[in-house]
């Protein structure tokens, strides 16, 4: 073999090896963000689906209606509160001073959660209510067939409360 014919051949090994190992850091890099652009277009929609949700709840009050008003018409006394963010912290704060009792909420984070009533996690033991309001609405589908599963109480989105009143 010439002198110089293996620093070629290595060379050439190297430069194989190098592609390579760019052509799978880019596709490694796109997936990841294929992944974060999809995590972000989730986040926006789950964010669009609160905003209108608080948009009719402002259309309700502007029209003199109040979610205690469903809940008498439907002959419900006590319910759960299901998701305690924002819009659960909401509905919180409308029923309380109400005759409609809150008796807990129902978080999947509960442990993280701080609430002037007790939160339970999905998996626990749920009390008997006369209904579950569920107020991660972008989520109901998946969130309605779980509590199905451990509980018998109606359970109603928050979104359908709002748009039946």
């Amino acid at each position: 073999m010439k002198r110089g014919g293996k620093s070629k051949l290595a060379t050439g090994v190297l430069m194989v090896l190098s592609a390579a190992a760019g052509a799978g850091a880019g596709i490694a890099a796109k997936n990841k963000l294929t992944k974060k652009n999809s995590d972000d277009a989730l986040y926006a929609r789950k964010h669009l689906a609160i905003m209108q949700l608080f948009n009719q709840w402002m259309i309700t009050k502007q029209e003199g209606k109040s979610i205690i008003d469903y809940l008498h018409k439907n002959n419900v006394k006590t319910v759960a509160i299901y998701g305690i963010s924002y819009v659960g912290e909401r509905l919180y704060d409308e029923l309380k001073g109400s005759d409609i009792t809150v008796k807990y909420a129902i978080d999947k984070n509960a442990d993280k959660i701080y609430a002037d009533v007790d939160v339970l996690t999905p998996e626990e033991e749920l009390p008997e209510v006369d209904l579950i309001i569920v107020t991660a609405t972008f989520f109901y589908d998946e969130i309605e067939e779980q509590l199905s599963e451990v509980t018998e109480c109606a359970i109603a989105s928050l979104e359908d409360i709002l748009y039946e009143l």
